[in-house]
């Protein structure tokens, strides 16, 4: 089956999202301990979340990059999650989709969300032909993002270990049947018809 070029994959339930991020230890330790962001994680930064895990391994290098070696999965509420995306723009111009640079940059510096879609990886984390959502959370979303949405957070940094094991010893089949389950998310027009310029 043909994955569509834009589409949003995703371990979700019927009212929460998973996306991960990477940290160094002393934050995410303590976050997936108590389940929430410690004090030192700041509110005011720009956070990016990743509903895909290979991606998130491409990005941390499995958890091998300083600074990353701790990879959350982070639960957080649907609501809150489609919210951001509703108030997102793109963290680049696109013509056809944005009627000229001007407003687009009116419009991102607005924003309290923007998307990224980059290229999806496999398990030798080599890109894919299709994209994956990248969703970054500033300001407002952020905050609310570590404060209101967060259900649960999980330290899956040794289901990351263990899969690059499993990578570097061949073994790509059960490589990929650990990996977490990512579903087409139900997002129609509503939610990506400002974030995917429409073809034809």
């Amino acid at each position: 089956m043909t994955v569509p070029k834009h589409q949003i994959r995703a371990v979700h339930t019927a009212s929460t999202v998973t996306v991960y991020q990477a940290y160094d230890p002393a934050i995410g330790i303590p976050a997936a301990r108590d389940g929430r962001f410690p004090a030192a994680w700041k509110r005011d930064r720009m956070t990016w979340i990743k509903p895909s895990f290979l991606w998130m391994m491409y990005r941390c290098g499995w958890a091998g990059k300083p600074g990353q070696q701790t990879v959350l999965a982070v639960e957080i509420d649907r609501e809150g999650f489609e919210w951001a995306l509703r108030h997102a723009c793109l963290s680049h111009y696109v013509s056809g989709l944005h009627p000229d640079k001007a407003q687009w940059k009116r419009q991102l510096g607005q924003a309290p969300s923007r998307v990224q879609w980059d290229p999806e990886r496999d398990l030798r984390l080599a890109p894919l032909p299709y994209r994956s959502l990248q969703l970054g959370l500033g300001g407002e979303a952020s905050a609310r993002y570590a404060d209101e949405w967060t259900v649960a957070i999980e330290d899956v940094t040794p289901l990351a270990h263990e899969i690059h094991r499993l990578v570097r010893a061949g073994d790509l089949e059960g490589a990929g049947r650990l990996l977490p389950e990512e579903l087409p998310y139900p997002a129609g027009e509503e939610l990506l018809g400002h974030l995917v310029r429409r073809e034809g």
